[in-house]
């Protein structure tokens, strides 16, 4: 690599170097709801709801993603595409007491929903508390 590859790159390839990668785990099956619960017990669990076909969920999910800044050993970070999964959203709802938005951020802690936020209230920042 020589000393003028660096301006060979376009302001895309320097962004997407910069990008901190977030460390999903898709949730997609029902079973994985009761490991959430377990797991919660231990370290705490956001669960991100996202609507792949909603513009207003596409940018909260984007400026989510660009804040987040937990590690996995802080915290799981759990992504639902609702529309996928929509009886895992369903039963998300009913497990944890959450009344359904989209989007949609659940903090689980000791089995239990400890806050949530829809729509632009969604802030990576206010993940930070439950850690």
């Amino acid at each position: 690599m020589g000393i003028f590859d660096k301006f060979k790159k376009t302001q895309r390839d320097i962004a997407k170097e910069e990008l901190v990668e977030v460390p999903w785990h898709v949730l997609s099956e029902l079973k994985q709801l009761d490991e959430i619960s377990e797991q919660s017990k231990t370290t705490p669990v956001a669960i991100f709801k996202h609507s792949t076909t909603c513009g207003i969920s596409k940018m909260v999910f984007r400026n989510f993603e660009r804040s987040y800044e937990l590690t996995d050993d802080q915290m799981k970070l759990y992504y639902l595409d609702l529309k996928a999964h929509r009886n895992v959203s369903d039963e998300v709802g009913y497990k944890f007491q959450v009344i359904h938005e989209s989007p949609q951020l659940i903090v689980i802690k000791n089995g239990v929903a400890v806050y949530h936020a829809s729509h632009h209230t969604i802030q990576a920042e206010e993940l930070k508390k439950f850690v």
